[in-house]
């Protein structure tokens, strides 16, 4: 008989029993545009193993992956039927957002249409305005958000970098649409905000690494160039990408003059034609500016953000994005927020320069987290003791490691997918009162994307009176899904 010494070695060399992968199915019902859309929801994990390149050694147990899918269930031939795999960012965010907000047969009831914090408890509603009439929806929660984990004996710092995450995703959607056999469908993409930056790039990862083309790529409050929204000394296009933003939350608090709060689209325009022009000339000229024109960008400046000039000329005419939020309105003692604009806050120290919270996350927090926590157990049947990540920490420092020493940008990514496969189509969404992914900014990613004059317009662009979630501003929600099912239409059978 061994003794206790030798069992405890012998213990110890084992290798980690792999994850064994869960799987919940239950059935549902959503009135659509009043048509009745009867699905199959599954809610599971699937485990992935270690690409080794050699064949060398046994699969190597990685990470579980939890998603939730629905697939329509009076569809007979599911090879016509369009697919769609969703995310969202942060990085650390799980696809919760989409997945109760826009996409999914269900949706988090706020109070009112402008999207404002209900009391609680809250609740979910049937989504009329789902996708689910249009595609088949797969919602993925990267490695440490949600319920998915890195292996037991696994770091999950592993996971928590550029290159890893596109791989680790895209390895999933290849095994979910080979198990679910899937690759003839028409197949699209949907990121929202990092998850356009990781959606762009894992687009271009597909196509190369596993020859999966698709048919499309929807990108909500998209970030593909993060040159335009880092503020450092001598990065002087963030300042201007993001003025028309500035503008049209002004407009929204009415902090502007009489005529420039007539027409939001008429002060945007006259906004970006300042942006593009005198403004960007003025900052490129830096301390050689002649005084005279410096207090002309200044007077300008002041009436096109509702700032005051003093504030503006001691701003070096650069003016900080935390800043603005607490600046905009702290004669009323109160915040805008960063994720959209439009909400305002309460903080203890009016004097700060920056927020204390983000006003526009404070609403949507907790009726998300509390409705997704309660379906999952209670409709989905999924059980899991472990907190289901909803946007967490964990995940820092995020490495970008691809673009050490640079400004992450995968704009080249998505050039070269769309030249190599000039069917895949580009849908664009943004808000109006997004300050984290500022509209003007995507304009401007997407003007420099540099894909020849015959697939510009593979790249379709729609703005929304919202912010970052633009889907939670009811009116938006409805255009957006108007929006989306047409992008699909036209591009499912091209």
């Amino acid at each position: 008989m061994a003794d206790a010494g030798s069992a405890e070695k012998r213990s110890d060399s084992e290798s980690p029993k792999p994850p064994q992968e869960i799987v919940s199915v239950t059935h549902g019902r959503v009135k659509i545009k009043g048509n009745d859309v009867p699905y199959t929801a599954t809610a599971g994990t699937i485990v992935l193993y270690e690409d080794d390149p050699e064949f060398k050694q046994a699969p190597k147990a990685k990470a579980t992956v939890f998603y939730v899918a629905y697939t329509r269930s009076d569809v007979d031939d599911q090879t016509t039927r369009p697919i769609t795999f969703s995310f969202n960012g942060g990085p650390g965010s799980a696809s919760v957002w989409m997945h109760l907000g826009l996409l999914g047969p269900k949706r988090v009831l706020m109070a009112d249409e402008t999207g404002n914090l209900p009391a609680p408890p809250f609740r979910l509603v049937e989504n009329e305005y789902s996708l689910l009439d249009q595609s088949d929806l797969v919602f993925i929660d990267p490695i440490s958000t949600g319920y998915s984990r890195a292996a037991t004996g696994e770091n999950p710092n592993q996971f928590h970098q550029f290159t890893k995450d596109i791989e680790s995703i895209s390895d999933f959607i290849r095994l979910y649409t080979s198990r679910a056999k899937r690759w003839l469908s028409p197949k699209y993409i949907i990121g929202e905000s990092y998850g356009t930056t990781r959606g762009s790039a894992i687009t271009n990862y597909l196509q190369n690494r596993y020859g999966m083309y698709l048919n499309g790529i929807m990108l909500i409050s998209s970030i593909l160039d993060f040159q335009t929204v880092e503020m450092d000394p001598g990065n002087d296009i963030a300042y201007v990408v993001i003025l028309p933003t500035y503008a049209a939350t002004a407009w929204y608090h009415n902090k502007l003059d009489a005529k420039l709060q007539l027409s939001l689209s008429d002060t945007l325009a006259e906004v970006e034609a300042f942006a593009a022009g005198e403004y960007a000339t003025a900052l490129l000229q830096g301390d050689s500016l002649a005084e005279g024109k410096r207090r002309s960008v200044v007077r300008k400046l002041a009436r096109y953000t509702g700032l005051s000039e003093r504030f503006i000329d001691h701003s070096n005419l650069r003016i900080d994005l935390m800043r603005f939020t607490k600046e905009l309105l702290r004669d009323q003692q109160r915040t805008v927020g960063r994720l959209d604009s439009r909400f305002v806050g309460i903080d203890r120290d009016p004097t700060r320069e920056a927020f204390e919270y983000d006003p526009s996350y404070a609403v949507i927090h907790g009726p998300y987290s509390a409705t997704f926590n309660d379906y999952v157990r209670r409709e989905l049947k999924f059980e899991s003791d472990e907190p289901y990540e909803i946007l967490t920490s964990k995940v820092r420092p995020w490495k970008y490691d691809k673009h050490e020493n640079q400004y992450v940008s995968v704009t080249e990514a998505l050039r070269s997918a769309i030249s190599q496969n000039p069917y895949l189509k580009v849908f664009v969404a943004s808000g109006f009162f997004d300050f984290a992914t500022p509209y003007y900014a995507t304009l401007h990613t997407f003007n420099h994307l540099g894909l020849d004059q015959t697939l510009r317009n593979n790249i379709v662009i729609k703005h929304y009176e919202a912010g970052h979630m633009m889907y939670t501003h009811l009116p938006s929600l409805a255009e957006l899904k108007s929006d989306l099912e047409a992008f699909i239409s036209q591009t499912k059978n091209v």
